[in-house]
């Protein structure tokens, strides 16, 4: 994983030797059509990840984080309406690739990703060591190679090699979710990105696959995204937060300074829900119900959940800075 560390690090290099993001998403938008009308999924979302960071997507369920990893993978369902904006991976504008060309250079290969209920994508029929090895195989990489290499990403993901020769109904749910993480790491990918990793195992289980990502990220220096609805377990994996909310960005703040100063109203109603075990205090709630989105709100679109809407919330706020943060709500705007 030496090798491997050091050909991530590569990449990404600019001209003159300084590093870049290795990934930079600019005013991303995905529609899809519907029998009851366009559904705006992701709306105008734009971040940076930083090579070997983690970035974790919060939010309640439908406001449109599976949708934004799905439109930076182009894994888009024929029902698409709409797919625009930048998508930028080692300083090379990907959506100017065609999808036979993105399919073969960029999906799998420099980004990779877990999904959810992964477990279900193990083949019954196959023993797991190929399965993780096929890839490689299908690259015309020797066997002898390829079974080398899925050998150490066993060891990176916590499963003896032992495990390589037996078939996923023989595997616990933790082991098969660690065998589908080997499966997206094999091809030594820039980026991979986690959707509910955990969310079908035990909290025993989901800490110890909280702390095998924790450490692939130190070991070989891979940049994480993890989506997730759950706000303690996404805390531990954390480096920044983008909060998101009726498909729009509404907040991008560092890990440590979410989890204890939320800025943007929806964010901190939602760390209010968190219980705490060493301070007393009753669990917050939202009131209302997200909007629709195949009619969303003009103006804010969590005005009116939003205890603290003032007139000017009729508007739709653009994202201000606040420090290093940045937050889509008036109460930020200065001058």
């Amino acid at each position: 994983m030496r090798r491997q560390k050091q050909a991530v690090a590569e990449r990404g290099r600019r001209p003159d030797g300084t590093e870049g993001p290795v990934l930079k998403v600019e005013d991303l938008t995905l529609y899809f059509r519907s029998q009851a009308g366009v559904v705006q999924a992701v709306e105008g979302v734009s971040f940076e990840l930083a090579r070997g960071r983690s970035l974790t997507i919060v939010g309640e369920s439908g406001c449109g984080k599976t949708s934004l990893a799905r439109a930076i993978l182009r894994l888009l369902p024929r029902n698409v309406h709409t797919y625009r904006g930048r998508v930028i991976l080692n300083g090379v504008d990907l959506m100017k690739f065609s999808d036979e060309r993105f399919r073969r250079d960029v999906r799998w290969t420099k980004m990779s990703m877990v999904s959810q209920a992964a477990m279900n994508a193990l083949n019954p029929v196959l023993k797991v060591g190929y399965q993780v090895a096929e890839p490689l195989l299908l690259e015309h990489i020797g066997r002898k190679e390829a079974y080398r290499k899925a050998r150490e990403v066993f060891n990176l993901v916590g499963i003896p090699a032992a495990f390589m020769d037996r078939y996923a109904f023989e595997l616990s749910g933790g082991m098969r979710q660690r065998a589908i993480l080997a499966m997206a790491l094999i091809t030594d990918p820039d980026i991979v990105i986690l959707d509910e990793p955990t969310s079908a195992l035990d909290v025993l289980t989901q800490a110890n696959i909280m702390n095998t990502l924790k450490k692939i990220k130190q070991d070989v220096g891979l940049s994480f995204m993890l989506i997730t609805h759950d706000i303690a377990t996404s805390s531990e994996l954390a480096d920044e937060v983008i909060c998101m909310y009726a498909g729009q960005l509404v907040e991008h703040s560092d890990g440590q300074r979410f989890y204890r100063e939320p800025l943007h109203p929806y964010s901190q109603k939602l760390m209010g829900s968190v219980p705490t075990l060493r301070v007393e205090k009753k669990p917050e709630f939202i009131p209302g119900q997200p909007p629709s989105l195949l009619n969303p709100p003009t103006g804010c679109r969590f005005a009116a959940r939003c205890q603290k809407r003032f007139e000017r919330c009729d508007e739709e706020p653009p994202l201000f800075e606040h420090g290093e943060e940045t937050v889509k709500c008036w109460l930020y705007e200065t001058g």
